[in-house]
């Protein structure tokens, strides 16, 4: 079984290659006004911070805050217009793509990583950014892997970025956490992603921060202690929180939640359902007991009722992004990251779009941009 899912990959792999080697996949004609914005931005195009806005598709990004970001990674497939709107701006554009072949021999890495390429070069993108795929047990071999696509990339579509997402802290019980230093200086940058850190529970069953401020900077930091190099680091944050459901609620910041075991964990936040910033503005007024803020975790909470049951929303707002933006000038860090920006309201309503302000602000709290 395990051979013919292997050999089903290979297949799979050869033929999408096959098929851009022999034209099958066609040489798009650049969809921009000018034929310089369907170039890939140089490497020498480098920003003091990176800001970098994770997208899931849709026409949201006419709205962001352009003097902001550097970099937009695209979940789903890139809006043309978006295309030139960015490097016209001087973003890269990056796709995103799941490390699968970790372990794979190394023609077949090959292939994959030649894939990879050509697919960025169809879309006139400017890089990847990779992650992780959630079976894999060890990172061995994660830096020989890096240097295959640094290499390739670099040598098909100059001036290319790579980058990989990564847990909030390396958990290095399951992991081999040595290759994590020579694995960064093949790509550009981590994204550490500082948020779910309370997937796994393991002392009590309650509804939690999606990212406290004090596990946010200690994760970060373990990176760090690990022998990877500050800017080498993106911190990931969240505009997007937490719904849960209470099994029994005793009072605000003490909402029971239904065990769910998660990696031996006997309770995950998995149960929560996540809700949008936008969303949560639109609730918040309406739950009966108003924006709570939890000191310990620098959290703001709410709570309501629907029916006969309490939820307890955990969320991230500008005071709460603002204090997690000075790790980044504490740590040093190569810059900060937005999950996502589809999360906010873009709409003509004055509260709504000064609320969405204060969170691109939040970004960078003291400078306002990090642009020139």
């Amino acid at each position: 079984m395990r051979w013919s899912l292997a050999l089903a990959q290979v297949v799979a792999v050869l033929v999408m290659w096959i098929g851009g080697a022999s034209g099958v996949f066609p040489i798009n004609v650049c969809p921009c006004s000018k034929q310089s914005l369907c170039q890939p931005l140089p490497a020498k195009h480098q920003f003091q911070v990176e800001v970098v806005i994770v997208d899931i598709g849709g026409m949201d990004w006419k709205h962001y805050d352009w003097s902001k970001i550097t970099t937009i990674i695209a979940l789903h497939a890139v809006d043309n217009e978006l295309l030139c709107h960015a490097h016209e701006k001087g973003v890269r554009i990056v796709m995103q793509d799941v490390l699968l072949q970790l372990y794979a021999p190394k023609m077949l890495r090959k292939l994959w990583i030649t894939n990879l390429v050509r697919s960025a070069q169809r879309k006139f993108l400017d890089g990847i950014n990779l992650k992780i795929n959630e079976k894999v047990i060890n990172y061995r071999g994660l830096p020989e892997v890096f240097t295959q696509i640094r290499d390739t990339f670099q040598r098909e579509l100059p001036g290319s970025q790579i980058s990989l997402t990564l847990p909030w802290t390396p958990d290095c019980r399951a992991f081999n956490c040595s290759e994590f230093a020579p694995t960064a200086e093949s790509c550009d940058f981590f994204i550490v992603q500082s948020f779910a850190i309370h997937l796994q529970m393991w002392h009590d069953c309650f509804a939690k921060a999606n990212a406290p401020y004090h596990q946010v900077s200690s994760g970060l930091s373990a990176y760090i202690r690990l022998g990877v190099d500050p800017q080498k680091l993106v911190m990931g944050v969240p505009w997007f929180g937490h719904d849960y459901t209470c099994m029994d609620f005793y009072e605000p910041g003490r909402c029971e939640i239904p065990k769910d075991p998660f990696k031996g964990a006997p309770c995950s936040s998995q149960v929560a359902k996540n809700i949008s910033y936008n969303e949560i503005m639109q609730e918040l007024p309406k739950s009966f007991t108003g924006r709570y803020w939890d000191d310990n975790y620098k959290s703001p909470y709410y709570v309501y009722k629907e029916g006969s049951s309490y939820h307890e929303v955990w969320y991230d707002d500008p005071e709460s992004l603002s204090l997690k933006a000075t790790i980044m000038k504490k740590l040093k860090l190569r810059g900060i990251s937005a999950w996502f920006g589809n999360s906010l309201s873009y709409s003509f309503n004055p509260t709504a779009a000064m609320q969405t302000e204060d969170m691109w602000n939040s970004l960078c709290p003291i400078r306002r941009k990090w642009r020139t």
